[in-house]
């Protein structure tokens, strides 16, 4: 085992302990959009940003059932492609987004989410965070991990990663998760910073990881 393995082996102990207790408090934890198909998730997932998962399913729960297809998007003015997605904000640039996605998966995918990371994030508006989303949920593929901001927070506070760049917050975590794990690793983090890890106050004192918390014992320290 070299120097760098034996350093990271009771990084990786202690985040398989994460791991369990978190399975065992979120056993259901799963993506929040809701969706039936690849494009339907890959659509979702542009409408997420800065947008709470609620209230896109609301908007999506009608705007699905009239957007079946990649063309769909395309065949409708702009003006009525924003009027449909208005409700989740930043609605003119999303459109844009949407139009330009679905315009690249009709020439070059023939009108379908391609299943690799690196075709998804060519298309307009697509990085690494939705580009995992997407595999990871809708076609079962681990290729990383996705970092949204409480992946980002909950990776600090817990001392996974020191780093503040999504792609490397995801590098450091793929190196101390299993590749099984990796998928579901994310949705876990979300639940519990929705849950307990909040960003202005976290519930340390209900946390089943605060033994495992810097950020947490740092806490105790300044009360006691």
């Amino acid at each position: 085992m070299s120097e760098h393995q034996e350093t990271l082996a009771p990084q990786k102990e202690r985040t398989q302990e994460i791991i369990r207790r978190l399975k065992e408090l979120y056993p259901d934890a799963r993506c929040s959009l809701h969706f039936t198909n690849p494009l339907e998730l890959l659509v979702a997932t542009i409408l997420s940003a800065q947008c709470t998962d609620e209230r896109v399913n609301r908007v999506t729960a009608t705007l699905f059932q009239k957007y079946r297809t990649a063309q769909d998007y395309l065949s409708v003015p702009l003006e009525e492609l924003e009027e449909d997605i208005r409700p989740t904000g930043f609605y003119k640039n999303k459109a844009r987004t949407l139009r330009r996605c679905c315009q690249a998966l009709v020439e070059h995918h023939g009108g379908q989410v391609p299943a690799d990371m690196a075709s998804l994030v060519k298309l307009s508006g697509i990085g690494r965070k939705t580009a995992n989303v997407v595999l990871g949920n809708a076609f079962h593929r681990a290729e990383g991990i996705v970092v949204d901001t409480h992946v980002k927070r909950l990776a600090g506070r817990l001392g996974l990663s020191g780093q503040t760049d999504p792609e490397k917050i995801e590098a450091d975590l793929m190196r101390l998760v299993p590749q099984e794990e990796w998928v579901r690793f994310a949705h876990l983090l979300i639940y519990h910073g929705r849950q307990i890890c909040g960003a202005r106050k976290p519930k340390c004192a209900e946390c089943v990881l605060a033994d495992l918390c810097p950020s947490a014992q740092e806490e105790e320290k300044r009360f006691s």
